[in-house]
């Protein structure tokens, strides 16, 4: 795995994730977002295996449902067709080729 695509993967998990579990899953699984999908996929499983919601009476009230419901978007978001490639990822050549800039030098023409 590259720099880019290290990057990028800490930009979508966190800078706290574990860099040689990464290497590990992106040497089995060969693409940068298949490895975000499955480790979102995993800390999806492991807050729904918890208590999403715990309370003591006026004391504390501890409550995970929003971070279920965002690590669901999350995961929405990078298998939806129209997400940005990952670095790993073709770009699509029809979008990127048309993108530059180019020079163009203007010379004026002899008047009669």
């Amino acid at each position: 795995m590259d720099d880019a695509t290290r990057s990028w993967l800490l930009a979508q998990l966190g800078t706290n994730t574990n860099l040689a579990d990464l290497d590990a899953r992106y040497t089995r699984l060969g693409k940068a977002r298949a490895v975000a999908i499955e480790v979102l996929t995993q800390r999806k499983a492991d807050l729904i295996e918890q208590p999403s919601v715990i309370g003591v009476s006026a004391v504390v009230n501890i409550n995970t449902t929003g971070n279920i419901a965002a690590l669901e978007r999350q995961i929405a978001a990078l298998e939806a067709e129209d997400a940005p490639p990952a670095p790993d990822e073709p770009a699509d050549s029809a979008t990127s080729s048309d993108d530059r800039f180019g020079i163009i030098r203007l010379v004026e023409r002899r008047r009669r």
